[in-house]
């Protein structure tokens, strides 16, 4: 199991929010993830002005959606606990995974341009997500220019990581893209307090293989060589990162 070093603080009402209907008011000026999410570099001034502004604490439980493309776009959503996929349908009827949301992540970015969601938002574990409106997050960062300042940082990151994935789909070969992947994942996790070398898997290698366009075959042999060469130590869902250099230098490697 992940240990973290810090581990995240649940509120002791967190379970009485478990079927999600009814949501629980939450104060950014008191969470543990500040660090990470829209209010990271503010003021303890500018933090209690932004607890205005977060609506509600909604659950997710497992397998259920946030939200699903064509739903009205109202608020963006900030993960609390818990891990999400992102997910469209392909044209062949096949569902698509663009995207692993984990704590001190947004969600909801997609609708701003169209007002409508792009995309669905499942939760692969029962999670819990902070609930921002919208209208009243561009209403304060007008008046808030470091909130505005912050907000753009995110969604700039945004970016920067789905030219990431178009990188990974269009000029790296499978050992590549797995091992650009755990790297990814590994930092991220690393930042929330986590380990640097242990995690468990909340996707399946299904979704990795539809997120790094790759068949469910190849991500599981893929998985295997790195285990046989002393990389990785895989247990189902339980990874071991043995030697990051070597991860390191698949992701460097010329032919990417």
């Amino acid at each position: 199991m992940l240990t973290p070093t810090n581990p995240p603080s649940i509120p002791p009402r967190a379970a009485a929010d478990a079927d999600g209907l009814h949501p629980l008011k939450v104060a950014c000026s008191s969470c543990n993830l500040r660090e990470l999410c829209l209010p990271v570099g503010l003021s303890g001034a500018d933090l209690q002005r932004l607890d205005g502004l977060v609506a509600t604490r909604r659950a997710v439980p497992r397998g259920q959606t946030l939200f699903r493309i064509g739903d009205p776009f109202k608020a963006v959503y900030a993960v609390r606990t818990g891990f999400f996929k992102t997910r469209v349908s392909a044209e062949d009827g096949r569902d698509q995974v663009t995207g692993f949301q984990m704590a001190g992540e947004l969600l909801g970015l997609d609708g701003i341009s169209t007002d409508r969601h792009s995309c669905d938002a499942v939760a692969l574990e029962d999670s819990q997500v902070c609930t921002i409106p919208y209208e009243d997050l561009e209403s304060l960062s007008r008046e808030f220019t470091e909130l505005q300042h912050q907000f753009h940082k995110i969604m700039s990151r945004e970016i920067v990581r789905d030219h990431g994935v178009m990188l990974l789909l269009g000029s790296m070969r499978a050992e590549e893209r797995l091992a650009a992947f755990l790297l990814n994942l590994t930092k991220r996790l690393q930042a929330r307090g986590f380990s640097p070398s242990a995690l468990v898997l909340r996707m399946t290698r299904e979704e990795i293989g539809s997120y790094l366009g790759l068949k469910l075959e190849t991500v599981s042999r893929t998985f295997s060589k790195f285990q046989d060469d002393g990389v990785l130590e895989v247990k189902q869902r339980q990874i071991r990162v043995l030697d990051q250099a070597a991860l390191q230098r698949l992701v460097n490697s010329p032919s990417c």
